[in-house]
């Protein structure tokens, strides 16, 4: 049975809209609509975030409060890494999708010598670098961060050196530059991307499975495939995007996108793969009450968390 330990990071400043530091009060909140007491069961840790500098005028244009972010990033990754290195299996709340590469730090601090794998469920590729961001914002950055690629060739932006000392930073937090390499990547429901993105997907050979692929051979089978492509791998951290989901449903996302994921499909998708005992860690974000009516995106959300984590207990 594994020990579980949740880490809440309420951080929005990687996000281009406001509110995703709310998402895991919303979750919270819809865990006692459902009646059920989950987060008090479990041992937790809440990061500090750099929230204040939403209110700062932006100093990095194609890295949006990257001084922050940094910051985030140490933060996050000693929590993981200490996590893990006491017996715990760390189940990640975050806000914006940022923080998720000092996730995959912390993971490699933890476990330098494994092969990590990761399965990101996601309608973004989260490719871009400082030199080919379209907005600036640091949500859409965390796979270029963890794979160590600027994607110079790609560049439409002259970044300053301050940026640049930053964005180096960032690639090497945690002592080595690219944690987890591009062919142990396995992107589900991708479906929003720049070109600049596709290039490195294609340069790569990224594996990709499309929404459509998942509804026409069903979550058992994308699951099998995905288990076989990261066969070579130790250890394997799992991101869920809420906004991989369908835009009928995830109205609670700063960056809803249509043709996805039904929410049962999304569901059936990671509690198969939370039987899979290489799987060392994973993070719900992009939760956004402010976008949301009746709270249903994180009422999702917490179906998916509750329904992982028996899983995970039982394992």
């Amino acid at each position: 049975m594994k020990n579980i330990k949740l880490i809440e990071v309420p951080s929005e400043i990687g996000a281009g809209t406001r509110g995703a530091s709310l998402g895991i009060e919303a979750i919270k909140i819809a865990a006692l609509d459902f009646m059920s007491n989950f987060f008090i069961h479990f041992p937790s840790e809440k990061i500090p975030t750099e929230n204040k500098l939403l209110y700062e005028p932006i100093e990095s244009p194609y890295a949006k409060r990257i001084k922050g972010v940094v910051t985030m990033y140490e933060r996050v990754s000693k929590s993981v890494s200490d996590t893990i290195k006491n017996n715990f299996f760390p189940v990640i709340l975050s806000g914006d999708h940022s923080t998720a590469g000092a996730t995959i730090a912390g993971i490699k601090m933890a476990k330098p010598k494994s092969r990590l794998g990761v399965i990101w469920i996601d309608a973004h590729a989260d490719l871009h670098t400082p030199f080919t961001t379209p907005s600036g914002n640091m949500h859409g950055m965390p796979m270029a961060i963890t794979i160590n690629e600027n994607n110079k060739e790609c560049a439409v932006h002259q970044i300053d050196e301050e940026t640049r000392k930053y964005w180096d930073q960032l690639k090497n937090i945690g002592k080595t530059a690219q944690k987890v390499s591009p062919e142990d990547i396995v992107y589900i429901s991708l479906r929003d991307f720049e070109k600049e993105e596709k290039h490195l997907i294609d340069k790569y050979g990224m594996k990709v499975f499309s929404t459509k692929e998942v509804r026409n051979h069903g979550p058992e089978n994308i699951v099998r495939a995905t288990m076989r492509y990261l066969a070579n791998c130790t250890d394997i951290y799992i991101s869920f995007d809420v906004d991989s989901l369908d835009s009928s449903i995830s109205k609670g996302t700063g960056t809803p996108v249509s043709n996805g994921l039904r929410e049962r499909e999304a569901e059936d998708l990671i509690s198969k793969f939370m039987y899979n005992r290489k799987v060392c860690c994973f993070e719900i974000t992009e939760v956004n009450p402010t976008l949301d009516k009746e709270n249903l995106m994180a009422e999702i959300a917490f179906n998916i968390l509750q329904r992982s984590v028996n899983i995970l207990m039982m394992n």
